[in-house]
């Protein structure tokens, strides 16, 4: 067993397990950590526990302390910083005439590295830019290419829902979403309305998924032979969350519907 701790740098963004160094942190607290970019400032939304080995890669960067004040008080002449570079990078972007979105900007806690995030329809040489934006904030630049799920993740916005984008208001992590699920909860295959913002599958085509997982294991599949009380047939519809099928008997007679419970399976496939 490992004692960890769980930090988050973004508002909505993929927690990062910290060595705490045998110090208590609470939940809401800002701590200030060594990472892989640099030292940053996250905030702890996991308190101090203890994990399997297996399920943490070792070793674990520290917790090099609390955040104090004057830490607090860098992070937001970072963020003001921030905004200031966007707008310089926009400018040096168009002046460049290079075929690039960008995103959004992010300085690194330590004011060591200062990020810059883009989208682009393909491979973009920004070699010049880097060099000019290197000159005018001498320090560290890195231009990071993202795809449309990150950029709606970062810009927000609403869901044919009306609410807020999933990924903008509470996952932290891209859950992988196929349109086989979309076949299973019997929702129309047309792209238009099975795709979010982004122009992806929609991440809240995973939330029922498991439901309909559980309540397919008790039901045939298409094409099952099944013994209805009027006589053996055929599955040729199938109702999952109703729990019910709909059954070919012969040729001469339309599908006749019976619940799980009015059925016998002789015979079953794995079509859903």
């Amino acid at each position: 067993m490992v004692e960890i701790v769980g930090v988050r740098f973004k508002k909505v963004g993929k927690i990062y397990y910290f060595d705490p160094c045998k110090t208590k942190f609470e939940e809401s607290e800002y701590v200030i950590v060594e990472t892989q970019r640099g030292v940053e400032i996250g905030v702890v939304v996991l308190s101090n526990r203890q994990v399997e080995d297996g399920e943490i890669s070792v070793p674990l960067k520290p917790v090099i302390r609390k955040a104090t004040e004057a830490d607090l008080k860098q992070e937001e002449r970072n963020v003001q910083k921030e905004k200031e570079a966007f707008y310089t990078a926009l400018e040096r972007i168009r002046k460049h005439n290079l075929d690039m979105k960008l995103i959004d900007t992010e300085y690194t806690f330590d004011g060591g590295k200062l990020l810059f995030y883009f989208t682009a329809d393909g491979r973009v040489d920004f070699r010049d830019l880097v060099k000019d934006l290197a000159s005018i904030f001498r320090t560290r630049i890195e231009l990071r290419q993202i795809g449309v799920r990150d950029e709606a993740k970062m810009l927000g916005g609403l869901g044919v829902c009306g609410r807020r984008l999933c990924c903008n208001s509470f996952l932290g992590e891209f859950i992988p979403v196929s349109i086989k699920m979309a076949k299973e909860q019997s929702l129309s295959l047309n792209p238009t309305k099975i795709s979010g913002t982004c122009g992806r599958l929609m991440c809240c085509l995973k939330y029922e998924q498991d439901t309909y997982d559980a309540l397919a294991k008790d039901l045939p599949g298409y094409g099952a032979l099944v013994k209805t009380p009027d006589g053996e047939g055929s599955v040729v519809k199938v109702e999952i969350l109703q729990k019910k099928v709909g059954v070919k008997l012969s040729s001469d007679h339309p599908p006749k519907e019976y619940s799980i419970d009015e059925i016998k399976i002789l015979k079953n496939t794995n079509k859903r």
